[in-house]
């Protein structure tokens, strides 16, 4: 079974498509309990190249993974993309937020050159949030645009950088300053591939799931409260993974249908984002990674929400549980000097005609934007953390 959920846009809508869990206690109950019948069951990679037939795309296929990925699920991709006639070429780089460079890019230029990818031509991005921001750019820019195709592979990049066609790579003083929007042609999500993430990117995904419950789902936020655990895949069952994927999916893909390219509503998605940009970044990269740094951004947001009198202490601490149970930080590294936090917002992309702009909640599922939050308030919150 398939959940399609649409993301409408007035020139490129197109579908994510979400394959159900086979019914089992947990993921990893199912590896050792399935059959030789479910071993040989098609899944979602098995039928990307039918999905992809179906666009009438151009017959030529860039897959860009990195070697991890590629290594469980590159083969399984190629062979479906080659039985429905496209011609294939690969390009694997290296894993980790601190390669999301120009450099990088340049690679996918040189193999899509060498291959002559053409205008109607494809990149399916194979592979967590690095690996699809950096295709989706790749993508934006040769030939000034050609299609690409979102397989996500990590929780992260399922529930959130897979969908809405923001594309980008890092600059060395900050996140996603060089960048497009892009809008994929297809999401294909088989939460069956979870099952090889490790632990720790795992809990990275559940942090934009929570900052879903935050700013748009108080009923994704009550789900997640009632599991026991949020930490290991384990740990949460497979109606829960189905309804985190689903219901994150269709808010992403409402907000993106109303404010495709961030005009107004679209930057309540950054809710934790402002500071936890920023600590990635001062922090090369190497010590937090994304989810770990949206965990910290929005302990902080809820906290200066609360100082500002829009949110209730007993909320941010709900969030702040839901943060913990999920084993994700909340407080600052050791190190990271608070006046170079306070520098480097300046540098944010959301900052407007000098001020910082905020994604601050006012109750569970609802948030308002603002750029009237006093440094001494960030520099008190951040110094309590």
């Amino acid at each position: 079974m398939t959940s399609v959920i649409n993301v409408n846009l007035p020139e490129q809508s197109y579908e994510i498509a979400i394959t159900s869990l086979l019914l089992s206690e947990t993921l990893h109950e199912r590896d050792a309990t399935r059959t030789s019948s479910d071993a040989n069951a098609p899944s979602s990679l098995d039928r990307l190249g039918q999905q992809m037939s179906s666009l009438n795309l151009g017959k030529k296929v860039l897959l860009v993974s990195n070697p991890t990925i590629f290594k469980h699920f590159g083969e399984r991709a190629i062979t479906s993309l080659k039985s429905a006639g496209f011609e294939v070429a690969s390009c694997n780089l290296p894993p980790g937020e601190r390669y999301k460079t120009l450099n990088s890019i340049q690679k996918i230029y040189d193999v899509a050159l060498e291959n002559r990818l053409e205008r109607s031509s494809t990149m399916v991005a194979l592979g967590g949030g690095v690996i699809g921001d950096m295709t989706g750019f790749a993508a934006a820019t040769w030939l000034r645009g050609i299609n690409v195709v979102q397989v996500p592979t990590s929780l992260l990049a399922m529930v959130d950088s897979a969908i809405g066609g923001k594309t980008g790579v890092n600059h060395p003083h900050g996140k996603n300053l060089i960048g497009a929007f892009h809008q994929p042609r297809l999401v294909l999500i088989d939460p069956d591939v979870l099952k090889t993430l490790p632990m720790r990117e795992f809990r990275a995904g559940m942090a934009e799931v929570i900052k879903y419950g935050v700013i748009w789902d108080a009923e994704l936020f009550a789900q997640l409260e009632a599991s026991k655990r949020l930490d290991q895949l384990r740990y949460v069952k497979p109606d829960l993974i189905t309804s985190i994927l689903t219901r994150s999916c269709q808010a992403k893909a409402d907000v993106v249908s109303k404010d495709e390219k961030e005009g107004g509503l679209r930057a309540i998605l950054n809710y934790g984002h402002t500071i936890g940009h920023t600590v990635e970044s001062l922090t090369g990269y190497r010590l937090v990674n994304h989810g770990e740094a949206v965990a910290i951004g929005m302990v902080a947001a809820g906290q200066i929400a609360v100082d500002l009198g829009l949110w209730q202490k007993e909320d941010t601490e709900r969030q702040n549980a839901l943060i913990q149970k999920a084993g994700l930080p909340t407080q600052l590294p050791d190190g990271v000097d608070i006046e170079a936090i306070i520098e480097a917002l300046q540098l944010d992309k959301k900052v407007k005609a000098g001020k910082v702009r905020f994604v601050l909640p006012t109750e569970i599922g609802v948030v308002k934007i603002t750029d009237e939050v006093p440094s001494d308030i960030i520099r008190q919150v951040l110094r309590g953390m």
